[in-house]
């Protein structure tokens, strides 16, 4: 058993070593003040966000972006609430282009069927989905505008972060998402690419149309943004790329309790056994089984079965590796204050992790009002 765990340890040491590696090689794109070029459709769709659409639409209006080069298209996925009403009150005040539409529901997937119906309705060359719950950075549309013209895409995918840090819930999530997000990048430093976040992706309107958008996906209700990333990685390998710009950063809400936090790592996890990354599916792998080893090993050495010495050596290396790489991406992010609460999260991840890998196989989850099966 000491020898099993010493190597299950060594390569989860080697996996995220490689990502900390890989997060370096993606090296930072500074904007040039490039006159603007491309233009842009934001896709946002939204069920019952009353209470976080008028943070997004200030930050809409504090685009710098031309106006004339973007349209934002609001899609009402059935909202029983005052959303539309919020749109409708700043599209009569506002000078951009924004409209809403209705969700066209054809599968079990009703985020999917929503930037389906905008994709069809959308002017413009390139498509970016982002979230109701979100806010924008000012030169968002530069960041991908100057990258576009540089490097000639098809695909981008660009940073997310949390925008609270008070309090332990919400730095246990922050960390999350932060070791996410290095995941993320460093993936795309060593050519892997498995990774991105929906409320900040963005593709050319021609290359989602020859993939046939969500086809083969769409009996998963989750997913709009990995399942697509992984068609444009196998379509388009060279033409697929990370944004790492600190002004490209999309910030959203973190869960507001313990149980919404499940319900949506649930969401995120309903969709594991149907990626076709298999590098995905390794590192997937490899991450459940150190984390239940530690719980493991923790639990026998308390009982006297297992050698705390060893133990405490191999919680030590997943302790330092797991700190390097969110090292590296609270740097980028510029959110070192979530590192403070660093040491109880990792001893507490384990568990969350494992027993939401536990749940997802026999739980369904509720997302927005409604209930899904796995």
């Amino acid at each position: 058993m000491v020898v099993i765990s010493i190597i299950i340890i060594l390569v989860y040491l080697f996996l995220i070593g490689s990502f900390a590696f890989g997060f370096d090689k993606v090296k930072p794109f500074k904007l040039k003040d490039t006159p603007a070029k491309t233009t842009f459709t934001v896709i946002i769709p939204f069920r019952n966000e009353a209470k976080n659409l008028p943070s997004l639409l200030k930050s809409i209006i504090k685009l710098e972006y031309p106006k004339h080069l973007f349209e934002v298209i609001f899609v009402d996925d059935e909202s029983d609430d005052n959303s539309v009403e919020i749109i409708n009150k700043f599209i009569a005040k506002s000078q951009n282009n924004i409209e809403i539409i209705m969700n066209e529901r054809t599968s079990n997937a009703p985020k999917k069927d929503a930037i389906t119906t905008a994709v069809k309705d959308a002017k413009n060359d390139w498509i970016i989905t982002t979230d109701a719950d979100c806010i924008l950075p000012k030169y968002w549309l530069d960041c991908y505008d100057e990258f576009i013209q540089e490097h000639h895409s098809k695909c981008i995918v660009a940073p997310v972060t949390y925008n609270k840090t008070n309090g332990f819930l919400n730095r246990f999530q922050l960390l999350d998402l932060l070791s996410l997000q290095g995941t993320t990048i460093g993936s795309f430093g060593i050519k892997k690419p498995f990774l991105c976040n929906g409320a900040n992706f963005g593709y050319q309107k021609s290359a989602f149309n020859e993939l046939n958008g969500f086809k083969g996906n769409s009996n998963i209700a989750s997913g709009d943004d990995i399942f697509l990333l992984e068609k444009m990685v196998k379509a388009y390998p060279k033409k697929v790329h990370y944004l790492k710009n600190e002004h490209a950063i999309v910030s959203t809400k973190p869960q507001q309790s313990w149980l919404l936090l499940i319900e949506q790592r649930l969401r995120w996890a309903s969709k594991a056994n149907a990626y076709t990354n298999w590098f995905s599916k390794l590192t997937g792998l490899i991450v459940l089984l150190t984390n239940a080893l530690i719980i493991s090993l923790g639990l026998l050495s308390i009982l006297g079965v297992f050698n705390v010495k060893i133990f405490l050596y191999l919680f030590f290396i997943k302790f330092n590796i797991d700190f390097f790489l969110i090292y590296k991406s609270a740097t980028f992010f510029n959110q070192k204050e979530a590192l403070q609460s660093y040491p109880l999260a990792l001893i507490l991840y384990p568990f969350f992790s494992v027993y939401v890998a536990f749940l997802s196989v026999f739980k369904t989850y509720k997302w927005k009002g409604r209930t899904f099966k796995r």
